[in-house]
């Protein structure tokens, strides 16, 4: 998905910033994270980057090209990481210019998949499927 370059090192350090001033709880769960570079180098590439790429392509894709690139971004948040990417789409900071003319509903949109399927507070739990008996409706 990658549609244009975004200096990395500039999103770092605005994701940086960011977790300075996020609640307690989410603060200490994300720098924890954050300060292992696997972590670090997966959440950039895989999550804010596409996040940037599609505020920034937002403005001229074609409501086809965007429902696309949007449903092509697999990608599950926790409820930490939701905060720190919330202002890259609400006009915080680093993408003001970027985010000037987006249509709202394009926003909303961005917004609405930072909350849908994410994995639940508890983390530490495995997560059971459902039985495939409970997924397939019976017919009499």
């Amino acid at each position: 998905m990658k549609l244009f370059s975004f200096p990395v090192a500039t999103l770092e350090k605005a994701i940086h910033k960011r977790v300075l001033t996020l609640p307690s709880p989410h603060r200490e769960w994300f720098a924890e994270r954050w300060a292992q570079k696997p972590y670090k180098k997966s959440f950039v590439e895989n999550k804010a980057m596409p996040l940037v790429t599609l505020v920034s392509k937002g403005k001229t894709l074609d409501d086809a090209e965007f429902a696309e690139l949007l449903q092509d971004w697999d990608v599950k948040f926790y409820d930490a990481e939701e905060e720190v990417l919330r202002p890259l789409i609400q006009g915080d900071g680093l993408l003001q210019l970027m985010q000037k003319n987006l249509p709202p509903e394009r926003a909303q949109a961005l917004l609405a998949k930072l909350t849908e399927r994410r994995p639940t507070a508890d983390a530490g739990a495995p997560a059971t499927p459902p039985s495939p008996q409970a997924a397939e409706p019976t017919i009499d």
